[in-house]
């Protein structure tokens, strides 16, 4: 395989259709080498418009190559900023948000993908990134607040305590809802007690291990 012919398809044809326009980000996207993340046996498959499995658990996928673009473009990162990456996996999103941020805290429920994932950014070079063994679904608390909160995995609902780790001006972007209707929501905390939701676009993604699951009626 021509790799580079087939990263820059994966952009040209795939990530900019979607309306990921920002330089920066499909910059990134050519220097980040998102085959470095992408399991051995799935390695031809590293550019494909699709979801690559990554352990033995259903819903344990890299996105798509254009959903992690169109979420790193609504993030806005500075240099400055702080992230929350709930959901690992391979490493390959912490990757490209320690690039445009200053610290990234990702947390992943998997024992088995965390270290998957510290061997992959470790062999990156990329030291501005912790990988955390743990169940941030409803949060991580003891490193918040956050200036950013990515969630890799849908959520049912977004939990009151993940909102209230945002730093006043953060962004939370999460993929909210339960098949076959999920939105992209980019929220935005606006005042301690304030937040502004915006609706980016709809997909249908596997939940995260422990997401918060709406109140079922009973009768």
């Amino acid at each position: 395989m021509d790799t580079e012919r087939a990263r820059f398809n994966m952009i040209e044809q795939q990530i900019r259709p979607w309306n990921v326009l920002d330089p920066a980000v499909l910059e990134l996207l050519s220097v980040v080498k998102r085959e470095d993340f992408v399991p051995a046996a799935y390695r031809d498959l590293a550019f494909a418009d699709l979801e690559i499995p990554l352990g033995a658990k259903p819903g344990q996928t890299m996105l798509a190559p254009k959903i992690e673009a169109r979420i790193l473009q609504e993030l806005s990162l500075r240099n400055v900023d702080t992230v929350l990456e709930v959901g690992t996996g391979s490493g390959y999103m912490a990757a490209l948000l320690a690039a445009k941020a200053e610290y990234i805290y990702s947390v992943e429920i998997d024992p088995t993908l965390a270290e998957t994932a510290r061997g992959n950014l470790g062999q990156t070079g990329i030291a501005n990134v912790s990988v955390e063994t743990g169940d941030a679904a409803q949060g991580w608390a003891c490193s918040a607040p956050y200036d950013a909160i990515v969630l890799s995995g849908s959520t049912p609902i977004l939990p009151e305590a993940l909102l209230r780790q945002l730093k006043i001006g953060g962004r939370l972007v999460a993929i909210v809802g339960e098949a076959p209707a999920m939105q992209v929501q980019l929220v935005t905390r606006t005042d301690e007690d304030a937040f502004n939701t915006s609706i980016v676009f709809e997909t249908v993604v596997a939940p995260l291990i422990n997401a918060e699951q709406r109140k079922k009626f009973v009768f």
